[in-house]
């Protein structure tokens, strides 16, 4: 009895001085590391369960499974909106999207067409670009912006980044073989491209471009923002990657799309013959790429003075052939993109950070996009907004949990589809829909930790909750001096 009970002090003095060892990296690695590159990785319309890492069979993405096996895997991990744009915002400003000010797809036009670019985040926003170039980080983004159309106030230029190259425009960015492309403030013909030819891939230009950002600034600290335009519609990939896949996933699936006339290449989605082996070759481009980002920082050195994290902005779509029920590409989950429901915001994110973050690691701690600013502003001591939504995790991800912070809740809105609010407190789950038709619509509840598919709503049963997430609804949120919480007209520029 004796020796049992010995045996108990032993354990118990190994647990503490294990927590207390946790708590030290903690405190030193935030106080004394050199201050790390960070790339942030973001995929478009890829879904919870289009990874293998996070469960998909039908194809392998062995790169970013390495990235996962080197670092920590997020299970609880949420988008800041259901599409683009407010999702982006929600990432650049740390806040929701019931108080971030890019809450839509909001596009520009004429009376007679679609202008390139959306409608801008004031000069007034504080990005975390311009929070990072303040502690001294090279900043660059490549891929697609969405936040504000070329030469205004929102041009990623004017808002914290040194370099950019890809898409200006969310709306040409749904075409692989662009006729141009931004190079800072210039426009890059692709001559490659004009008429209908194809010899340019935008997804390979642009990463030829991020790979040089790492070379030219590898010797000081930088922040590489990488939007990747896939795995969006449409569905278009070199005949080299498609033929990897092709006839693997039978039977096919065919797509009638613009492959000529004034709207081709400007907006609307190419035809594809073989879209399910061509959905494939997409991801594996990406996947391939995200590898060449890390064999890249490795090759120069750099490797353990760099976060990577990897990412989606929302759920999966359906347009363009797209087949995501094939695919399972939402992982089970309800919902596709443009729902509030986990399916439309529940992402896939990975960290690795070697030697400070332990490997092959996994997380359900609960976090968004507003989360990343606050995070990074802790990784380089920085102080953020006080007006932000964001916690930082930068616990979680250093192994010492007694410190980490919880939220109260999680918001989204939706400005299209009628209007859509949503709310994560702990475990339950609230969805409201068609509120700009119908102000009173009915709140349906759904408790995640044994409803992960949010199949039996429990509202009728629960109406103290339902009052309690009624009431986080009515006041999460506030108007901005672009969009209020009524019926916008918004275009698919996303």
């Amino acid at each position: 009895m004796k020796l049992k009970f010995i045996g108990v002090i032993i354990v118990a003095i190994g647990f503490l001085s294990c927590k207390e060892d946790a708590k030290k990296q903690y405190v030193e690695t935030i106080q004394n590391h050199k201050k790390p590159n960070i790339i942030y990785i973001l995929a478009d319309d890829l879904g919870y369960g289009d990874l293998s890492c996070y469960g998909q069979t039908k194809f392998k993405t062995p790169h970013i499974d390495k990235l996962a096996s080197k670092g920590m895997l997020f299970t609880q991990h949420y988008s800041g909106s259901t599409v683009c744009a407010p999702s982006r915002s929600s990432l650049m400003t740390g806040m929701h999207t019931g108080h971030t000010i890019i809450r839509g797809n909001k596009v520009r036009k004429n009376k007679t067409m679609l202008l390139e670019g959306q409608y801008p985040m004031p000069d007034s926003t504080f990005t975390m670009a311009e929070m990072l170039k303040k502690k001294g980080y090279k900043t660059g983004v490549f891929g697609k912006w969405g936040l504000g159309f070329p030469g205004s106030e929102g041009d990623p230029i004017n808002q914290g980044f040194d370099t950019f190259f890809g898409y200006n425009c969310q709306r040409l960015g749904h075409n692989y073989y662009p006729y141009h492309l931004w190079s800072n403030k210039d426009s890059i013909t692709l001559t490659g491209n004009a008429g209908r030819k194809n010899e340019v891939y935008g997804p390979e230009l642009i990463h030829e471009k991020t790979l040089q950002f790492i070379e030219d600034n590898k010797k000081e600290p930088f922040f590489l923002y990488v939007s990747s335009i896939i795995p969006h519609a449409e569905l278009m990939a070199p005949e080299k990657a498609i033929k990897k896949f092709r006839g693997n996933f039978m039977p096919e699936k065919t797509f009638e799309g613009v492959d000529d006339g004034p709207e081709y290449r400007n907006g609307p989605y190419g035809s594809q013959n073989e879209c399910h082996a061509t959905f494939a070759a997409m991801v594996s481009i990406l996947d391939e790429q995200v590898g060449e980002i890390m064999d890249k920082v490795k090759t120069l050195g750099i490797e353990e003075h760099t976060i990577i994290i990897f990412t989606s902005d929302n759920g999966p779509h359906k347009e363009g052939g797209a087949d995501p029920v094939f695919f399972n590409s939402n992982g089970g989950l309800k919902g596709f993109k443009r729902d509030l429901y986990e399916g439309g915001i529940r992402v896939p994110m990975i960290v690795s950070w070697p030697k400070k973050i332990k490997a092959n690691t996994k997380t359900d701690h609960i976090s968004a996009f507003w989360d990343i600013f606050p995070t990074l502003g802790a990784v380089v001591n920085a102080k953020t907004p006080t007006n932000i939504d964001g916690i930082s995790f930068l616990p979680t991800l250093l192994n010492n949990t007694e410190q980490q912070n919880q939220h109260e809740y999680l918001y989204w809105e939706f400005h299209e589809k009628g209007g859509r609010q949503a709310v994560r407190k702990g475990n339950w789950k609230a969805v409201k829909y068609n509120v700009l038709k119908q102000s009173d619509s009915p709140i349906e509840l759904y408790n995640l930790s044994n409803d992960i598919k949010e199949a039996n709503n429990l509202a009728t049963e629960n109406p103290e909750v339902v009052k309690e997430m009624e009431s986080i609804i009515n006041t999460a949120r506030t108007s901005s001096s672009i969009f209020t919480f009524k019926q916008e007209t918004y275009l698919n520029s996303n």
